[in-house]
């Protein structure tokens, strides 16, 4: 669940405030819409959607470690987009040609880069359809895969450019395709319900 954050006399933070209030509120985990509108994402979550997105997190980890093909970015990861947002998606991943091309600074920051994959783990109070806007925005900023877990209907939604969404169970196999090349899963044998 998202609540909108209003501050009376800013209109809009410029993306150097905005880092500057993420980084005095840490505990929060704050987004920026591509109008300027700040939101607090509601946490901490119950504790089955928090294990399930640290088993997520896991998978990605252990493949990407063995493989050394990028970085990982769990959900304290922030980035802004090209329409002017900044999201912090619950799993990220940058392959690591674009990783070894930030600076130290915006290392320490948060890029002006779109992931090449993002997850979003539904949780039981996010509102589905919002989400679902959420990676449509990921797609149109750049992201090149992008899946939206939902545990509730044991479903996958996956979002490619140009391409219609496309919907596969948790006890169907996950493939990277050739943004993670060689990562696969099966959803129902590492999250709970």
């Amino acid at each position: 669940m998202q609540l909108p954050l209003h501050i009376p006399q800013i209109d809009h933070f410029t993306d150097e405030e905005l880092v500057r209030f993420c980084l005095a509120n840490p505990e929060l985990n704050i987004e920026r819409d591509e109008n300027g509108i700040l939101y607090i994402n509601m946490s901490p979550t119950h504790l089955l959607t928090s294990s399930n997105n640290s088993e997520l997190n896991t998978e990605f980890g252990i493949w990407n470690r063995k493989t050394k093909a990028g970085k990982v970015i769990d959900s304290s990861g922030g980035f802004f987009l090209k329409d002017k947002s900044m999201k912090a998606p619950d799993v990220a991943w940058i392959r690591r040609e674009r990783w070894g091309a930030l600076s130290k600074k915006e290392k320490h920051s948060f890029p002006y880069l779109a992931p090449d994959f993002v997850l979003e783990l539904a949780s039981d109070s996010d509102n589905l359809h919002a989400v679902k806007a959420k990676m449509e925005k990921w797609i149109l900023n750049g992201v090149r895969l992008a899946w939206l877990v939902s545990p509730d209907e044991k479903l996958t939604y996956i979002y490619r450019p140009n391409q219609s969404t496309e919907t596969k169970l948790f006890t169907e196999k996950l493939s990277g395709e050739e943004v993670l090349v060689g990562f696969e899963t099966v959803l129902a044998e590492i999250l709970e319900e």
